[in-house]
């Protein structure tokens, strides 16, 4: 894999993958797998935050919206744990790899889609994530919130070349659209899709299942049109 800005040309469809460096390596090597030149730019960097253990006893509810949430979550929790409520299938995923069966994985990977399959009302709920995580449902199910991590956006010394990049949260959308480059994206789901578009990127594939999978498919899907 290639680092930006470096390397000759190649005829090969080049990817950017703006992953945290601990995250981007089985996305790079899968797409490499497949022929494709990649070059990986990291655009953000996930740092812990929060307590270090993390009480959930008492709750109806825990809610992740992220991997790395998830991977938090399973890591400081004490008590009796609750029903978990992730996300997406790669935030299930995750929890799945530390013991957690989440009771629930919502049709639409959204906030929306999650707080609408929540029974209502909801009972006690804490939401676990992002310092920087939309207050849509935090809002929506009167949950408590307890950070667990924050992002932090780097810039590259000098712009990615590429002819697609690859965003995989709406905290990579917002970095990459910093950089203000014409260079089209496959989003990994809807949260991205929005704040990639509402910052003026174009979004020409979004994953169909929104985990590695899914954004596998996705740059394949774009190499066939």
């Amino acid at each position: 894999m290639a680092l930006v800005g470096t390397g000759p040309a190649s005829r090969r469809l080049r990817v950017i993958v703006t992953r945290p460096p601990e995250q981007a390596g089985p996305l790079g090597e899968r797409l490499e797998a497949l022929g494709y030149e990649v070059v990986l730019c990291p655009l953000i960097e996930l740092e812990p935050a929060g307590p270090p253990e993390l009480d959930v006893g008492g709750y109806d509810w825990v809610v992740v919206t992220s991997p790395r949430g998830a991977r938090e979550l399973a890591r400081r929790r004490t008590g009796d744990l609750p029903q978990v409520a992730a996300i997406g299938p790669g935030t299930a995923a995750v929890l799945r790899e530390h013991g957690i069966e989440p009771a629930l994985v919502p049709r639409v990977s959204t906030q929306e889609g999650l707080v609408s399959e929540l029974p209502q009302p909801p009972g006690r709920v804490l939401f676990a994530g992002a310092q920087d995580a939309r207050p849509y449902l935090a809002q929506a199910l009167r949950a408590e919130t307890v950070v667990l991590y924050r992002t932090r956006e780097l810039r590259p010394a000098e712009p990615p070349v590429g002819d697609l990049v690859v965003l995989a949260s709406a905290s990579a959308a917002r970095a990459f659209a910093l950089l203000e480059v014409d260079i089209p994206a496959v989003s990994i789901g809807p949260e991205t899709t929005r704040e990639a578009r509402a910052r003026g990127v174009e979004v020409i594939a979004e994953a169909a299942s929104h985990d590695l999978d899914g954004l596998v498919a996705a740059v394949d899907r774009v190499r066939r049109l």
